[in-house]
Formats: C-alpha cells, sequence, structure tokens
C-alpha cells in the first residue's frame, strides 16, 4: 500500500535521538529550547512553546488569549475536530464559517458577512482559528483587517503549513495573526513522532503558554505572589497542564527542521508531476492562491462526479484495493454526532460539505518514488476513465 503519507527519518535524525538517550536529560533539557529557536528563526517569529501534540498547543493558545466559558470561538468545518475542540476544552462555544470553493479554506467573504451579523446580535467571537488546508494560507490580510475592525483574537492553525509562506512572510512569522500552531505528528512535514508548537511575537502569551503546558508552576520570581523562599521552592499560579515535550522528540525536531526545505521542495516537485500527467481526467485539481507559497502536506483532487458514473466511495474504495493509500482530509465537523447533539446539522454549511462529498488526498510524502507516483496516476486513470 502506498500511503498517502509518511515520514522520512536519516541516520542523522537517529543519531541525534541517541545522543539524547545516552545523555542526562530526556526531559525538561536544553533539545527542546533548541528546537523552539530551530522554528522561531525559521519562521521569523520571536517565541516558541514547544508541546506533546498540536491539539495541546492550540489549547493553550486558547488559554493565553483568555478563552472562557461564555466566549464564542469560529473556524472551518473542513479541519480536524481539534481546531473547534480547543474552544469547547475552554467552556466556549462554537460556530463555523464555510470554506472558499477554490482554496477549501475558510472564506473571508463568508467571515465578513457573518461577523456583520454576529455584531447585530452581540455575539462576536473572541477567537478565530484559521486553518491552512493542505499547506495552503488562508487570506491572512483580510482576516486580520476584520479582526481589528471587529476585535476578535487570530490563531493560525498551521499544522499542515510549516515552511509555507503568504505575502512574502513565512507561515509562522505570526505578521498577521496573535499566535500560530504547528504540527509535528509523522504524516506532517516535519515529524518529532508527536509533538506540537505555539509561536508568538508577544512576550506575555509565550509566558503564559509556558505556564500552561506544566502544570501552572513557575520559579521565575517576577511572575510569583511571594519572594522565592530557597532554590527548591515554585508556585502554581495557573491550572495548568502535563504538556511537555520530551528531549527525544525535540532532539528529532532539530535534526528534522535542517531539512524542512528540502522536505517542501521535494513535495512542490511531486505536485508539479501530478498536475501535469492528472490534468486531462475528470478531477479538479489544488488551486493555489495569489503570492503564496503552500507547505504542501496534502495533494487534494476533488471528483467531477457527474462525468466519471461512479460515486465517491465506489472510487475511494478502488484505489485502495488497487493499493493506493488514499485518505479524506476532512469529515466535516458540523456533522460529527457530538457537534450535531449542540444543534449543528448537515446543510448548515453547503460548501464544506460540497468538497466533502468530491475530496480524496492522494498519496504525496518526500520519499516518495516517480515510480510510486506513476503507479498512483495510473491507477486513478484506470478506475476514473
Amino acid at each position: 500500500m502506498i500511503p498517502y503519507g509518511k515520514q522520512d527519518i536519516s541516520a542523522q535524525d537517529i543519531d541525534a535521538v541517541l545522543q539524547v538517550l545516552q545523555s542526562d536529560f530526556l526531559t525538561q533539557g536544553p533539545q527542546v529550547p533548541a528546537f523552539e529557536k530551530a522554528v522561531t528563526e525559521f519562521t521569523g517569529s520571536k517565541f516558541g512553546c514547544a508541546v506533546n501534540s498540536a491539539t495541546s498547543a492550540l489549547h493553550i493558545a486558547c488559554l493565553a488569549l483568555g478563552l472562557k466559558e461564555g466566549d464564542v470561538l469560529w473556524t472551518t468545518p473542513v479541519t480536524f475536530v481539534a481546531s473547534s475542540n480547543c474552544g469547547l476544552y475552554c467552556g466556549a462555544s462554537i460556530d463555523f464559517v464555510d470554506i472558499d470553493p477554490n482554496t477549501y479554506n475558510l472564506c473571508p467573504d463568508k467571515l465578513e458577512q457573518k461577523l456583520v451579523q454576529a455584531k447585530k446580535v452581540d455575539k462576536l467571537p473572541k477567537v478565530l482559528v484559521a486553518v491552512h488546508l493542505c499547506g495552503q494560507p488562508c487570506d491572512m490580510q483580510k482576516i486580520q483587517l476584520l479582526s481589528k475592525h471587529y476585535g476578535f483574537k487570530v490563531i493560525e492553525d498551521a499544522s499542515h503549513a510549516i515552511g509555507g509562506s503568504y505575502q512574502g512572510s513565512k507561515i509562522g512569522s505570526c505578521t498577521y495573526s496573535d499566535i500560530t500552531v504547528f504540527s509535528f505528528h509523522p504524516v506532517k512535514i516535519v515529524t518529532t513522532a508527536e509533538g506540537g508548537m505555539a509561536v508568538t511575537n508577544e512576550i506575555g502569551l509565550c509566558e503564559k503558554m509556558n505556564l500552561f503546558r506544566s502544570h501552572g508552576i513557575t520559579r521565575d520570581e517576577s511572575l510569583m505572589n511571594e519572594g522565592s523562599y530557597g532554590g527548591w521552592y515554585y508556585e502554581q499560579i495557573e491550572l495548568g497542564y502535563n504538556y511537555r515535550m520530551t528531549e527525544l522528540q525535540a532532539a528529532l525536531g532539530v535534526s528534522q527542521m535542517r531539512r524542512l526545505e528540502e522536505f517542501v521542495l521535494a513535495r512542490h516537485t511531486l505536485a508539479r508531476r501530478y498536475d501535469e500527467k492528472l490534468k486531462d481526467l475528470p478531477i479538479t485539481l489544488p488551486f493555489q492562491l495569489e503570492n503564496t507559497y503552500s507547505g504542501l502536506h496534502l495533494y487534494v483532487i476533488r471528483l467531477q462526479l457527474e462525468l466519471i458514473g461512479k460515486s465517491h466511495r465506489q472510487i475511494f474504495d478502488e484505489l485502495r484495493e488497487k493499493g493506493i493509500g488514499v485518505n479524506l482530509h476532512y469529515i466535516p465537523v458540523h456533522t460529527q454526532p457530538y457537534y450535531r447533539n449542540m444543534g449543528f446539522d448537515w446543510g448548515d454549511f453547503p460548501e464544506a460539505e460540497k468538497y466533502y462529498r468530491e475530496a480524496i488526498s492522494i498519496p504525496m510524502f518526500h520519499g516518495m518514488t516517480l515510480e510510486q507516483q506513476d503507479e498512483v496516476v495510473a491507477s486513478l486513470k484506470d478506475v476514473l476513465v
């Protein structure tokens, strides 16, 4: 089976992890800050907070921005459930903004329309999570202008997008947002096995996130209610969590970051080849927003079902039977049973639902060979034509 995505682990990556295993620190040592530095230096952000998953990063980002019970978080319905669950963890309520049919990201025009209506009934969001689906950046300039006008905070969920850029700024620079979150799951562009990071340009937000990732405990006297009573002394000043990243994960991340641009360039090479080889099939190929550079975590095609004569499921199943590990990113969050119990339902966000009925993620990853890619193309032609 050719997977839709997989990690690429080098001898240097293995050596980096072995060095940690032979060191004095398996957790809370020098590798975590080194990884934070590698990511912030690459993205151009000022501060980083490495954690055990992107879900944890989203949670502490919301907490740092003061999201709480009675507040509202908005995001896109076409994302992994973590992008909205993070608001529920804080006691906030959730709503969604339908997608742009070209980019598959949250549509800024629909966002503006929804904000106009929300202001009339005093239900404006406190936080917007803008998800860079597949690695393609959202139109962050328009989103930032709306955030300033309507007074909400912006988190970029860039779980798919490290290595990408928007309007000349690296994703993660936080030029248009308060906090950006990355994922380092094995199928992502850079991996730490499990892991995530939140980056920001505001020291106060980073200090809060550092507290929330480690039980709300500090040894920094400037943050304490009382002065220190000795080298053993610490204070819990927030209700925090154990969201720390291990030294093993961070060392792998530092090593992987050295190849980030190589990883993304390989994905672009494969994507251009797909664009050429698939252009005559009854599918819609990925669109690229002007003045952006995608991290290209995923290559998603949309089936022109009216021209194919087969159902979405038939095509998906036939490709799987041929050993092509296709997937679907994602089932719209508002259609999940948990969210339908909140009052959401099919029909609420028609563009997201249309995307779901047509989308398939086909294999693309750094170590993919041209022979494997040709096998994917041949299977698609066999199934679709």
